[in-house]
């Protein structure tokens, strides 16, 4: 009975550095804010020779781990949702901008989320959170006729409602998917007459919130969204 060959592959010198940084981030024996030793220390710490210093903290930065600035050591950054949401930006807009069957998917999980924050706001939104959402809505109001600071707001309006559950990762993925529909698929030059609609579907959508009415604030979130989905198109197509 022959054997299967198993072969062991010897990893990069700048791969065994990278574990090793890795490591000393979460171990916590650095901590968000602190700066990472100099490539001499590590140089003279590890035995290894300057491009794998710089190759494994270039992967580290990558992953978000850290920040590297140029004339200044490496700082730990603070992992969060946010941020590793952000790495996947470049990559999720690319395939964003590639395949109409994905926007269509991401169109659908935003109305799947969105609908789930307004009920979630109904049940824990204070006369503050309120007060805040009618603020952003007359700065849209005001912004009409202007694309960018319209769209800025219409955001805005949404992450607010994600902010109210308490949730970060909520946030950042309210953030996230409002970003790269905003890049790459709304065509903002041709909203001439719609953004009254967007108006006053906020306008329901807080209404309800103030209710505490969460199957109706459900309700007109997903009427507002189904009414606007069509205005996210793959400029490409």
């Amino acid at each position: 009975m022959s054997q299967q060959t198993e072969q062991i592959v010897r990893r990069k010198l700048s791969d065994e550095v990278f574990a090793r940084l890795k490591r000393m981030i979460t171990s916590g024996e650095l901590e968000p804010g602190d700066e990472m030793p100099s490539e001499r220390e590590l140089m003279e710490r590890f035995g290894v020779g300057r491009p794998a210093i710089r190759e494994a903290m270039q992967a580290l930065a990558n992953m978000g781990l850290v920040v590297i600035s140029h004339g200044e050591r490496a700082k730990v950054l603070e992992v969060t949702a946010r941020s590793i949401l952000q790495q996947v930006n470049q990559t999720a807009k690319i395939m964003l901008s590639k395949s109409s069957d994905s926007l269509e998917h991401l169109k659908s999980a935003r109305i799947f989320f969105e609908r789930g924050m307004a009920r979630e706001a109904a049940g824990r939104a204070t006369d503050g959170d309120i007060a805040d959402l009618q603020a952003i809505l007359e700065e849209q109001r005001d912004s009409l006729g202007k694309a960018e600071e319209f769209i800025s707001a219409d955001m805005r309006f949404h992450m607010r409602i994600a902010q109210i559950s308490g949730n970060p990762i909520f946030v950042a993925v309210s953030e996230a998917m409002l970003a790269w529909l905003k890049e790459y698929h709304t065509d903002m030059l041709i909203w001439t007459g719609k953004e009254k609609f967007t108006l006053a579907e906020h306008e329901e959508i807080i209404h309800c919130l103030a209710d505490r009415d969460a199957d109706a604030a459900e309700q007109a979130v997903l009427k507002h969204l189904e009414r606007s989905r069509a205005l996210y198109t793959n400029r490409a197509s």
